[in-house]
């Protein structure tokens, strides 16, 4: 659906910068369509556009002159400054202050629905400022702001008491100052990337500010001043921690104690090193999990203890995506008598990269934990230079769910090498109810139906295994 509507979006646009490219050029040349269009179409066209295009259209006639003025939609973007080769660097910054302070200035009273701001504030921190508490005063909904600081920078405190704001999203590679209160009544989306969170006082502030939170994202964020903090948001129903790249030294994997306490969760998405310690409570059977855990190996001890607490937390789930790196992680030999959890409600797994020598192994090990499991998809294959021994998918190890519950198998990103295929007719010997073999070829041609049918036949002559098994090449 969203395709089709950015498809028909564009076109739109394309539509209408013709069309006034054609009246500049032959103003008599017949009825002009689009500018007898009702203000509601014509503004949601022009919602589309950047804002600096915006405002060019008020001299296409009368018709757009004051138009641009009622816009709800409003993206301030300071990167096209640094393309330009017409003016040199300090005139193109006064420029662009010159035209938001403008804009915001000419604009008519009414609301604004969202408004983006992408600048760098070291040139211009007053009248950031200044612009947002314009923002604030007209009701925006939807406020997004990326902004590049050389210097301690602080939000203006209305930003934080907004009556109206229903999403914010934050990219600011600097501490977060907050003021000493914070309340976002009616918010529902909050992502916070690249900031520095200063103490635990006031970030657990922020995040019990937000009662009606439905998703939040915390990405590439700094936690090293914290020691403990509680997600604990009835409402949240969305919850991405994204720790993701690690630059740091291996001593500063101490971090902080992150209790996630959503009762209405139904995603939660966590990448990075386990630098903090995770822990989860209360989570309900309809969360949806995805787990990508390098391993460090430096630390590897203490992240595998940690994504084991992890992964207890989860114990309730029916779906979950995870990297083979963070099923090795769970069962690295030093904590082997730290088990594992029955994953009794677990039902869809999708593991989320090849699969190596060395993940078959852990794989086999959590599968033992997955006695319902009705379906496996192996969504990026497995390496194609993986040895399998005699004894990988051997019937004394057999995981129970293959002899009970396994339905589907799904294999993506195959190219229908010796490896893979031996992979699969292992796989399809031991997986008793099996119904379903999806096999989704690689982006290159696997080739004709001849050699499906080839792979086919091999995959068939097997020993053993579902007789009524449905292979099917998508």
């Amino acid at each position: 659906m969203a395709t089709i509507v950015s498809k028909s979006k564009w076109h739109t646009i394309n539509s209408f910068k013709q069309h006034t490219a054609l009246e500049v050029h032959n103003p008599e040349g017949g009825e002009d369509k689009i500018s007898n269009l009702h203000d509601s179409i014509l503004l949601h066209i022009l919602s589309y556009l950047p804002t600096r295009d915006v405002v060019g259209t008020c001299i296409l006639s009368t018709r757009w002159k004051n138009l641009w003025t009622c816009v709800e939609n409003i993206d301030f973007d300071d990167s096209f400054l640094y393309s330009s080769r017409f003016f040199g660097y300090p005139m193109k910054v006064t420029s662009f202050m010159h035209f938001v302070h403008r804009f915001l200035r000419l604009r008519e009273e009414s609301d604004i629905k969202k408004f983006r701001l992408s600048c760098r504030v070291c040139f211009s921190a007053s009248h950031a400022c200044s612009w947002l508490s314009t923002v604030i005063r007209h009701n925006v909904q939807d406020l997004d702001l990326c902004l590049f600081v050389e210097e301690p920078f602080m939000l203006p405190q209305c930003v934080f008491s907004s009556k109206t704001l229903t999403s914010l999203k934050l990219e600011m590679n600097c501490v977060l100052e907050l003021p000493t209160s914070t309340c976002f009544p009616f918010l529902k989306t909050l992502h916070l990337c690249l900031v520095t969170f200063r103490d635990d006082s006031s970030t657990q502030k922020l995040l019990s500010s937000c009662p009606m939170l439905w998703e939040l994202a915390i990405l590439d964020c700094e936690w090293m001043n914290l020691t403990q903090v509680a997600i604990s948001i009835s409402s949240l129903k969305s919850l991405i921690i994204d720790d993701l790249p690690f630059f740091g030294s291996t001593d500063d994997l101490n971090g902080c104690k992150i209790k996630i306490d959503a009762a209405n969760l139904t995603f939660l998405k966590y990448s990075g090193y386990l630098s903090n310690e995770i822990c989860l409570y209360n989570l309900s059977p309809s969360v949806n999990a995805s787990i990508h855990i390098p391993i460090l190996y430096e630390k590897r001890n203490q992240i595998a203890f940690r994504a084991v607490k992890l992964f207890r937390g989860l114990h309730k789930i029916s779906s979950a995506r995870i990297s083979s790196r963070a099923i090795e992680s769970l069962f690295i030999a030093d904590i082997e008598k730290d088990r594992l959890p029955i994953f009794y409600n677990l039902t869809h797994l999708e593991l989320s990269m090849e699969l190596e020598n060395h993940s078959i192994g852990p794989l086999k090990e959590l599968l033992q934990c997955l006695p319902k499991l009705q379906l496996l998809h192996f969504s990026e294959g497995i390496d194609p230079c993986m040895h399998l021994c005699e004894g990988d998918w051997n019937l004394s190890s057999v995981p129970p769910c293959f002899l009970s519950s396994l339905k589907t198998v799904k294999y993506s990103n195959f190219h229908g090498n010796d490896t893979e295929i031996s992979f699969l007719r292992n796989l399809l010997e031991i997986a008793l109810v099996l119904e379903k073999l999806n096999i989704v070829c690689s982006k290159r041609p696997f080739g004709d139906l001849k050699k499906q049918k080839e792979v086919e036949d091999q995959l068939r002559n097997r020993h053993g295994g579902s007789v009524s098994c449905a292979i099917k090449f998508m």
